[in-house]
């Protein structure tokens, strides 16, 4: 099975996801705009939500984290949670 750690933010506009996307694609840190941003408790640990497999999270995510190229930034990916960007930071 594969197995993969991401991180995330979460956020709850489109604009605001596509705005913090564009801090961190211009050299902002990732886990600090986490930290300043993020909806999710894992906001306070840089967005890192350890690792997990396919059907761990929801659907729309799950592609994503098991698509993506490893370390790009991607979305935003709506979910019934809000939007969220994604950092797949490792898949095997």
């Amino acid at each position: 099975m594969a197995l993969a750690t991401a991180r995330h933010i979460l956020v709850d506009s489109e604009e605001k996801c596509n705005e913090l996307k564009q801090q961190i694609l211009d050299g902002a840190d990732f886990a600090e705009v986490a930290k300043a941003n993020s909806q999710c408790p894992s906001g306070q640990n840089g967005g890192d939500l350890g690792q997990f497999g396919p059907g761990m999270m929801v659907p729309e995510f799950d592609k994503v984290v098991f698509s993506a190229d490893v370390g790009s930034v991607e979305g935003p990916v709506k979910t019934q949670f809000g939007y969220h960007l994604v950092e797949v930071t490792s898949r095997s």
